[in-house]
């Protein structure tokens, strides 16, 4: 079995992505690893040939600045990388710059791989996702942050990243899928409010034109992590390759649980999935098998 790693990073200095850590995670689980740095304003690129790996392999891309609809560049430089990815692996591991898989989940995700290698019938491999906000030990836990997506798939040629490349699409149809025990840990909204902010205010502008960002992100220096809806307290540990990054925090925030921001509605919603695990209306990139 032949698995390829590959991801896409530009400007991970200056916004302060966890690309090394995303990538070092994943490695193990590697015979190679594309990386796809973006042209950038700082040292992207010497990040990431720091990285002591025979496995990784860089290609260099310039992105398209004029797509600012609906996040289509992510989709671009997603596919623009998966055709460097080896023609004969079976599996293609895609991770994003803000995710790191912890190592609990290696055997797992292996085993998920092996099991299914043979298997045509199945298209990739879903996971389920953590999403951590505003410090190490909060997650978000409303119906915007979504549950689960694929980050395991065939080398397939008509298989294609999907709108902002959250996902993907095989002849523009839903993969079909295996759920596995594994957690992506999502560290894009863990940073310090500076960086934060610096990102929100130009990653907008790839979803949406400059009087859309104009009124809807805020000018400021830092960014505002008290206007989330609700968080729960994580309890448990975190990828041995972000320790470091942990040791680093070092701003400030507090938020108490038990205080939501998410009306009746959303409440009542929230109450029915807690009680089923069923969450109406939920978006599925996917179709479980």
């Amino acid at each position: 079995m032949k698995v390829s790693g590959f991801t896409i990073v530009r400007n991970a200095i200056r916004y302060d992505y966890p690309v090394v850590e995303s990538i070092t995670s994943i490695l193990p689980l590697c015979d190679e690893f594309v990386v796809s740095v973006g042209d950038s304003d700082d040292e992207t690129m010497e990040l990431i040939r720091s990285i002591q790996s025979p496995k990784i392999r860089i290609i260099y891309s310039t992105w398209d600045d004029t797509l600012r609809q609906g996040g289509q560049v992510l989709a671009r430089e997603t596919n623009k990388a998966f055709e460097y990815v080896a023609a004969d692996s079976d599996w293609v591991f895609y991770i994003q710059a803000d995710e790191v898989i912890h190592e609990k989940y290696h055997d797992v995700i292996r085993e998920a791989m092996q099991k299914y290698a043979r298997d045509p019938s199945v298209e990739g491999l879903l996971f389920n996702y953590t999403h951590f906000y505003g410090s190490y030990s909060c997650v978000g836990n409303s119906r915007k942050w979504y549950r689960k997506e694929i980050r395991i798939i065939r080398k397939d040629k008509s298989i294609q990243s999907y709108r902002d490349a959250q996902g993907f699409r095989k002849d523009g149809r839903k993969l079909k899928v295996k759920p596995i025990d594994a957690h992506v840990y999502h560290y894009g909204w863990v940073k310090s409010p500076e960086a934060q902010q610096a990102k929100q205010q130009t990653f907008q502008k790839l979803w949406h034109d400059d009087a859309w960002v104009k009124e809807h992100v805020r000018t400021a220096t830092e960014y505002d992590y008290s206007i989330i809806d609700s968080v729960a307290e994580f309890s448990g540990t975190h990828p041995a390759v972000m320790q470091e990054r942990l040791a680093q925090y070092n701003w400030s925030f507090t938020y108490d649980p038990s205080k939501k921001k998410i009306g009746l509605k959303n409440s009542i919603l929230a109450f029915v999935e807690k009680l089923t695990g069923w969450r109406i209306g939920e978006y599925r990139n996917y179709n479980v098998r």
